[in-house]
């Protein structure tokens, strides 16, 4: 699982006019999952089902 900072440089994901992450591919907004005892949030695309982490 990648992170989204590096997603971001590869152009796996893109940020849209609302700041908000969309994944490249299929340029649907990511959904989150957010595990209480984890220190990550992993970020998932609805459609395509990949997820990438990002540090709390």
């Amino acid at each position: 699982m990648k992170s989204v900072r590096k997603a971001l440089r590869d152009g796996e994901l893109e940020k849209d006019t609302y700041d908000r992450l969309v994944c490249g591919e299929c340029e649907k907004p990511l959904k989150t999952e957010n595990d209480p005892d984890e220190i990550k949030t992993v970020r998932i695309c609805p459609d395509c089902a990949d997820e990438w982490k990002e540090i709390r």
